[in-house]
This record gives structure tokens, C-alpha cells and sequence, in this order.
């Protein structure tokens, strides 16, 4: 198998971090899969990646069908609204990778085309929008680890995802413990992205505050006791990838980002689906609960549902 051709669904902060990737690799045929008025936007302006303006080719998804390798980095919430696209670029031979960062959207897409063309995989990178781009250090970042979730694991669709990463600038690595970095992936984005997201503090926060360690400890324990219920072990991830990218006290994680600018976040994605995880299981996820509807507020305070002015307001009763 040789992977000619690559199509990013999603040209947000992960896909710009493949599209910066891929560009130089001549060989193969790099497009975005986008329509409407998104599509004109792309062909005129491209994406910015640090500084530099990049022109992929924009393809609608009728006309990449049966593209050899598909990778799907959008935001969480817009997923169930492209699974028809998806499955217009799919065809027999097709490999999907989905980059979302959390741990059902393998499972959503599987659903629309089937688990067989699946290639579990996680992201590591340390990105933020900066005017009309995306930012992020190549050297710090830790890129993508993939694999396959059963035996066997150097697989022919495995080596020729490497053949294509290989005489590129992105980091990567394959593993025969794919679920358990996705979910080690998952419990750094539950455990440190949503408590400073309500807080709106940078990460330093805790290290400084026992209070917001003691929220961050909270929502690890729920996760981990979750996670084993579904027979993962974590502990597999944490051996083989060492310590994560350096940031500074005052790094604001995605949750934040989104919130900052006004966005509805990927709370469904993390706590979300954690609490539907433990409905199933029986595990009660107090912590997660709370969270998810803290930020669910934050949301709907973004969307201006509490800008009260006084005027022809009906009172409420204090008791």
C-alpha cells in the first residue's frame, strides 16, 4: 500500500499542523475538503501557518472519493453534521485518521462507513489562532502517535502512514498501545484543560492553588475509574511517552481558547461524553457533571443569555 493522495477534513489548529507538515511532500496530492462559501475563502486566502500562507488544493467531497488517506480534525460538535461527507470521500481502500483528541469519535465515524477503515490516532500539539492563523513551535510539538488496536500492529496501512510522515518536519510515532495514549491524551484534556477554563487562569494555576489541583484530582479519578471499567490502562501510555511539551504558566488549553473568543467549546467531547461513559457503567461522575454544566453556562454567558438590562425584566423572588 502507498498513500498518493490526502485529504484533511478541518483546517483548523490540527489540520494546519498537517497541512504544514505534508506541503513539501511533492509526491503525494494534498487537499482540504470544503464547500460554500468556506471553500472560495480557502482558494483565495489559503491558510496561514506561522507566518507563511499555504495553498492546498480545496476539493468538495464528491470529488476525492476513494482518496487513499482521510484525516478528520474537526471541532467535535461539527462531526455528526460531516459523517455524509465522509462518507462520500470514502471509498473501498480508503484509511481514516481522526484527530480530534477524544476517545468515541473512531466510533461515531466507524458507525457511518465501518471500523475497517479506521486508524486509531492522538495529536500533541501546543497551537493557538493569532490574527488570521494558526501558531504553534515545531520543536516543542509532540505530533501524532498512531496505531492499530489489535494484533497485528505493524500493518501495511501502519508502514505506509510512516512512509508518508517520513522526510518531513512533523514528529510522530507508531505504538502497539494506541487506545491507551488517546486516552492518556483525554485525561490531560479533562484534567487540565477544563478546570483553568472555568478559573480563566493560565496552567500555573495548579501548580499554585491546592483548590484547583484538588478539582483537577477529582476529575482524573472519575476518568481513570472509567477507563478501567472499559479494561484500559492507562498506565501503558504514560510509559512509553515520557514527559509531554513544555508550556508556560500562562498557557490557556483549547476550552479557554474558545471561551476567550466567544466559542462554544468541546465540553461534549470531554466531560460530555465521560458522564454518558459512567451513566453506562455505573460510575458516578460528580466532578464531570459539575464541570460540564459550569462551562455550558460559560457558553450561554458568551451567547449573551444573561445580559440582563432591567428594563420590562420580571422580578425574581429571593427566599
Amino acid at each position: 500500500m502507498k498513500i498518493k493522495s490526502v485529504a484533511v477534513l478541518g483546517a483548523g489548529a490540527v489540520g494546519s499542523y498537517v497541512l504544514w507538515g505534508l506541503s513539501k511532500k511533492k509526491e503525494i496530492r494534498l487537499g482540504v475538503i470544503a464547500s460554500g462559501e468556506r471553500a472560495e475563502r480557502l482558494k483565495k486566502n489559503g491558510c496561514k501557518i506561522n507566518d507563511t500562507v499555504y495553498h492546498p488544493e480545496v476539493w468538495a467531497p464528491s470529488e476525492v472519493h476513494g482518496v487513499d488517506f482521510l484525516i478528520v480534525s474537526l471541532k467535535y460538535g461539527a462531526l455528526q453534521g460531516a459523517l455524509d461527507d465522509i462518507a462520500a470521500v470514502t471509498g473501498e481502500n480508503t484509511v481514516i485518521m481522526s484527530l480530534m483528541n477524544g476517545v468515541d469519535s473512531e466510533e461515531i465515524i466507524a458507525e457511518k462507513v465501518g471500523a475497517e477503515h479506521l486508524l486509531h490516532a492522538v495529536i500533541k500539539v501546543a497551537s493557538h489562532k493569532e490574527g488570521d492563523g494558526y501558531v504553534f513551535n515545531p520543536e516543542t510539538t509532540l505530533g501524532i502517535i498512531f496505531g492499530e488496536v489489535s494484533a497485528p500492529y505493524e500493518s501495511e496501512r501502519v508502514q505506509a502512514v510512516l512512509d508518508l510522515f517520513s522526510d518531513t518536519e512533523l514528529h510522530y510515532r507508531a505504538t502497539d498501545c494506541i487506545l491507551e495514549e488517546m486516552w492518556s491524551k483525554f485525561r490531560l484534556n479533562v484534567c487540565n484543560n477544563l478546570p483553568q477554563a472555568i478559573l480563566g487562569a493560565g496552567v500555573g494555576c495548579y501548580r499554585d492553588s491546592m483548590h484547583m489541583k484538588a478539582i483537577s484530582d477529582g476529575l482524573r479519578a472519575e476518568l481513570i475509574a472509567i477507563a478501567a471499567a472499559k479494561g484500559i490502562d492507562i498506565g501503558k501510555a504514560d510509559a512509553s511517552s515520557g514527559r509531554g511539551s513544555a508550556v508556560p504558566p500562562t498557557a490557556r488549553y483549547s476550552t479557554l481558547q474558545d471561551l476567550d473568543a466567544g466559542r462554544h467549546t468541546e465540553i461534549d467531547m470531554f466531560s460530555g461524553a465521560l458522564i454518558r461513559m459512567g451513566k453506562e457503567l455505573g460510575i458516578p461522575t460528580p466532578y464531570n457533571e459539575f464541570t460540564y454544566h459550569i462551562i455550558k453556562a460559560l457558553e450561554e454567558k458568551n451567547d449573551g443569555r444573561f445580559d440582563y438590562n432591567g428594563e420590562q425584566e420580571e422580578p425574581l423572588w429571593a427566599k
